[in-house]
């Protein structure tokens, strides 16, 4: 079609919208279909490091985060060192506050960042997204890229539960309500696309032990008597945390840049379908810098992991159960810390307030949350969320989801946050306080 006006009426045409059906109450989270963000992981290949063959096939098994579309597009890692960026420096961390406790923090993240997970990383991983057109591989998953470089929107019209059999009915009418549809596929679905580039190390803790060590000594003579404690204390914590190891995971947040501009220039310019196959289309969507990507932001976590002689776990079980729950507990730190990637979750019941989340996505008691509807507007067809209420997670009722929570712990910490009475039920889903009237299938997000 040479008239890309038409073009773009036309698409939007293709879909009607027909809104999330609320599952009844009881029925299984899996039968509600609710738009969900998409998701596609990629792992920043590391240098050799202890255990590395199983920390990275432990990684590989993990189970892909079930409250994102999984976005894949054909990669998953990619090595740093082939994308360096000239005239960067690899700086570690450092703090300008005097004092021995900013000298322990500042000596533990200097070995933890010993290896360049600094600013320089996302440096590289931006090279990688431009010279690889991460972008482009994105926008043409969306639409079902052919290998004669057709495209189609059968992907778009399945993740946003619009009407394909209205189809020709739109068509025939010439009504605008496909133009509509499609503004709020843009908006509801493309443009929530994410990319999470996520960087491991397992560490021995003793280096770090020393480091912090080192650095607590290093006040002799500033602080008379107290410096003899201070030394003392300072053995002593050497002492009980040098054995060993540690899991590191850093995951840098990206996001597709998609907007009204963006959608414009892309049916224009490099839609086609299977009646209007152009080369030079095909070949000029290959080679487009239109399309970019924005970082979002980054998160940290490290897992103490210790091979205790009460578990019945194999070392490296130990570490596999180690580096999924601290890649979980950066997934649920960069969803608490950014609005954008925060994942909507439908109610599993209405009467108690429940939903199938957890402490793999780092919920505690009190969090809040906001119970949401999604409604057409009338007026402008587009998807709108109303807020129906807010509720509060349960500080007694809480699903310990997390990565064979059934098998046991991994460090200390991970059994006093864990306590609960065996005699009970296991808990498959997490209790919410406040509100009523809320329904199976209402979707709610978290609050700050």
């Amino acid at each position: 079609m040479k008239n890309p006006q038409k073009l773009f009426v036309l698409l939007g045409l293709l879909m009607g919208f027909s809104p999330v059906v609320k599952a009844q109450s009881g029925d299984a989270e899996s039968a509600v279909k609710y738009r969900r963000n998409s998701l596609h992981l990629i792992l920043v290949e590391s240098e050799d490091f202890p255990r590395k063959e199983t920390v990275m096939k432990a990684y590989s098994n993990a189970p892909f985060p079930e409250k994102y579309n999984n976005h894949s597009i054909g990669f998953n890692s990619f090595d740093p060192t082939q994308f360096n960026v000239t005239g960067t420096t690899q700086t570690a961390s450092t703090s300008s506050k005097k004092g021995m406790f900013s000298g322990l923090k500042s000596a533990a993240g200097a070995v933890a960042n010993a290896d360049g997970d600094g600013s320089d990383m996302s440096m590289t991983i931006n090279k990688f997204i431009k010279d690889k057109k991460v972008a482009n591989q994105l926008i043409a998953k969306w639409f079902n890229r052919q290998a004669d470089g057709s495209f189609d929107m059968k992907l778009v019209a399945e993740r946003g539960s619009y009407n394909a059999s209205e189809m020709e009915a739109n068509i025939a009418k010439g009504s605008a309500r496909g133009t509509a549809s499609l503004a709020d596929a843009g908006e509801e679905l493309i443009k929530n696309t994410f990319v999470v580039f996520t960087k491991l190390k397992f560490v021995s803790n003793e280096p770090i032990a020393a480091a912090i060590r080192l650095a607590a000594k290093s006040q002799t003579g500033k602080l008379g008597y107290f410096q003899i404690l201070a030394d003392a204390a300072a053995d002593k914590i050497y002492e009980k945390t040098k054995e060993g190891y540690s899991v590191w995971t850093t995951s840098y947040l990206y996001r597709l840049k998609w907007n009204d501009t963006t959608a414009a220039v892309f049916y224009d310019k490099y839609w086609m379908d299977k009646k209007s196959l152009d080369v030079k289309k095909k070949e000029a969507f290959n080679n487009s810098t239109d399309f970019d990507m924005e970082f979002v932001g980054s998160e940290k976590s490290s897992t103490l992991v210790t091979f205790s002689l009460k578990t019945q776990r194999t070392e490296d079980q130990t570490v596999e159960l180690a580096t999924i729950r601290n890649v979980d507990n950066v997934f649920a730190k960069l969803q608490k810390e950014y609005d954008v990637f925060k994942p909507k979750t439908p109610l599993y019941s209405g009467d108690p307030i429940t939903a199938k989340i957890g402490l793999k996505e780092g919920i505690e008691g009190g969090d809040k949350f906001e119970v949401l509807e999604q409604t057409l507007d009338p007026k402008t067809g587009l998807t709108s969320y109303v807020r129906k209420g807010i509720i509060s997670v349960d500080k007694n009722s809480i699903w310990d989801n997390r990565y064979n929570a059934a098998e046991g712990e991994v460090s200390d910490k991970d059994d006093k946050d864990n306590k609960k009475d065996k005699s009970k039920t296991p808990l498959d889903r997490t209790t919410f306080k406040g509100g009523k009237n809320f329904a199976a299938g209402m979707l709610i997000r978290q609050i700050k």
